[in-house]
């Protein structure tokens, strides 16, 4: 319903609270019951000491409505009726007086309410339209995966409002027998259950120097959960990949005007046929064991552990089996490496994910005692799983860490290292990951000009009190 602010304002001398029975009877229309039976919904309320003015904040269908609703209170003063937005509604407008934007491709949930959801959440929100927000670094160690209402949450349109009753996965192309699946028939399927982890090619973004444009990552973009879906393999190999097919694309719903040129277009990924079968791909419809919440992909995702999150399509309603290489906006001018090499600009497509370690404990400025004091984070890799982390402290000489639990493909490796602080004032903790397949993390990643895989040596400055 619409939102307004009330300003009741009444002479001192005919103050109604001055007779009781008069006060009375307005804390019993202001009541909860009352309010509801007269279809009007008070959020908040509140008296300015001394000032004989008093503040309310509800909905009602209409203004008229309510300032029927209000009536008692227009007898013993003024009442001022105000039309109001949410903070989380005014920034997702884009202004006090901008209009909610409406999505150009299909139908989608109200931004205001997702934006409040992730902020009610936790989350760190870096845009509210389309809402894109990070999980804070404290919240990534202490369970096997990321509870779902804080992992992370990266999207480049809005969030399409889906219903599962017609939803149908439809797969075409260079294949034998086209398929048109409901949620239904692929929860029949085979399935499987992957804990996979999963990473913004954006994240760290803030730390490149000289800064970059997009999302304005700091470390957060980052989160494990555990993922229930069809094994793609078992959709192409249901719909028979003919011959000569060498392309996966995979579509999703959600959709925009991304330029004048393209004009608007879906939100498209693809692999090559040959990472589709060897990525373990699953295409889910349970996240940590519950059905995929809407701004997760909800009724479907794809999740290709290993590979940035992009990869990942969610809201997905389409396959196609193509004999080319798929130039859509994503696939080639977003998304790509952009590297300088002998004076010329060369392009590289965002892959796997690069090999990182972060520190979650302490938190930057985090005061302690001197004595022992533990450092904890995360590790991990698209390209194999960790091997070992290795902790400085104040630019000395690097320590192992203990790794701890086992050894994962596809998710995170949690680690700790206890190190023990005599002297008080700042300290710096440097942590750095190396995997199974010999990749090391340097000093600092190579610059590119959108900011992405940014793997250098995460520092935590921390003060000894």
């Amino acid at each position: 319903m619409p939102l307004f602010v009330v300003r009741h304002s009444h002479q001192g001398e005919r103050c109604p609270a001055q007779d009781p029975y008069m006060g009375a009877m307005l804390l019993n229309h202001l009541s909860r019951p009352n309010v509801r039976r007269h279809g009007v919904e008070i959020l908040g309320e509140a008296v300015v000491q001394g000032e004989h003015t008093m503040f309310l904040i509800a909905e009602a269908s209409d203004e008229n409505h309510l300032r029927e609703f209000l009536q008692p209170f227009q007898m013993a003063g003024s009442v001022d009726v105000f039309p109001a937005s949410t903070c989380a509604r005014v920034v997702a407008s884009g202004g006090c007086g901008a209009p909610l934007p409406v999505s150009e491709v299909t139908s989608a949930l109200d931004p205001e309410e997702i934006c409040q959801h992730a902020i009610d959440a936790g989350l760190l929100v870096h845009r509210a339209h389309p809402l894109n927000c990070e999980t804070p670094l404290s919240e990534l160690v202490g369970g096997v995966v990321v509870p779902t209402a804080r992992f992370y949450v990266r999207n480049n349109f809005p969030i399409p409002k889906l219903d599962a009753s017609d939803f149908r996965l439809r797969v075409g192309g260079l294949v034998d027998r086209p398929l048109s699946l409901s949620l239904r028939d692929l929860q029949n399927m085979r399935s499987q259950t992957e804990v996979v982890t999963l990473e913004c090619a954006g994240n760290g973004r803030t730390s490149f120097d000289p800064p970059v444009p997009g999302e304005r990552w700091q470390f957060g973009a980052v989160s494990t959960a555990e993922w229930t879906g069809v094994p793609l393999v078992e959709i192409l190999d249901r719909a028979g990949v003919r011959s000569g097919a060498t392309e996966v694309r995979f579509r999703g719903a959600d959709g925009g005007e991304v330029d004048k040129r393209r004009g608007k277009i879906n939100f498209e990924r693809s692999l090559s046929l040959d990472q589709a079968r060897e990525s373990d791909a699953v295409l889910a419809w349970a996240m940590n064991g519950e059905p995929l919440p809407i701004q997760h992909g909800f009724p479907l995702r794809l999740v290709v552990p290993g590979w940035y999150g992009v990869a990942s399509v969610k809201w997905l309603t389409g396959i196609d089996m193509g004999d080319q290489p798929f130039d859509g906006y994503y696939q080639t001018e977003r998304y790509v490496y952009y590297w300088s090499r002998d004076g010329r600009e060369v392009r590289e497509p965002v892959t796997l994910q690069k090999v990182r370690a972060l520190i979650t404990e302490p938190a930057p400025g985090q005061e302690a005692s001197p004595g022992e004091l533990v450092v904890r984070g995360v590790a991990w890799s698209g390209a194999a799983p960790i091997a070992r982390v290795e902790v400085s402290v104040d630019g000395g000489d690097w320590r192992e860490a203990r790794l701890v639990g086992e050894r994962k493909r596809h998710s995170w490796q949690w680690w700790e290292l206890i190190a023990r602080f005599e002297r008080k004032g700042d300290v710096t903790l440097r942590a750095r990951a190396t995997d199974l397949a010999g990749r090391s993390q340097p000093d600092h990643a190579e610059w590119n000009k959108l900011g992405y895989g940014n793997n250098g040596i995460h520092e935590v400055t921390a003060r000894i009190v």
